[in-house]
Formats: structure tokens, sequence, C-alpha cells
């Protein structure tokens, strides 16, 4: 897949798309196409190097609000079916094409 990459911190000139694995939900998760990601200040320092993301997220691929459907769903997932439109909240990485 297809995600906006920080190559190193600093201004936007530093921002680069990048390829990446696609990722693959876990028993709880979902795996969201992205549709829409928003930008904020968060993803500006973190983009200069002031803002690492919380453990477990993506520390070069921005985007903590995005709205998207519903790929598939893990094991564990009842509230969920593939189709599905959502949005949300994570701790980054949703400035790419899919996020779980």
């Amino acid at each position: 897949m297809q995600a906006l990459c920080i190559t190193k911190p600093g201004g936007p000139d530093v921002l680069a798309i990048c390829a990446v694995p696609t990722p693959e939900p876990k028993r709880d998760e979902l795996l969201v196409r992205v549709r829409v990601a928003g930008l904020n200040r968060a993803d500006t320092l973190q983009r200069r190097g002031h803002y690492p993301p919380p453990p477990g997220y993506p520390e070069d691929i921005p985007g903590l609000e995005y709205a998207g459907d519903v790929v598939a769903a893990g094991t564990d997932v009842r509230r969920f079916r593939a189709g599905q439109r959502v949005f949300g909240l994570t701790g980054g990485g949703a400035q790419a094409e899919y996020l779980t």
C-alpha cells in the first residue's frame, strides 16, 4: 500500500509517498481502507521530530483522524463487518491507504 512517510525530521519537503506493507488485523481489530485523514498540529510536530507516537504506532506515518470503509474484521469482532463506513481516532498512521 502507499502511505505518506516522514523521511527525516523537518519541513514539508521531508514528506514522501512510500510503499509499506498493508497491515493485517489482529483478532480484535478492523482493517480500514482510509478515504480521508485529518491533518493537525500533532502531525506537524511529528514531522518536525517533536511528537513521538504512542508505542505500537508507526513513527514515520502521520495521521490521527480518519474515515473509511471496513475491509476486514478480526475473528473476535462482532459489531462491524466489511463494507461498513467508519471513522475514528488512532495513535498514528492514518495518512495511508489502510490502517488497523
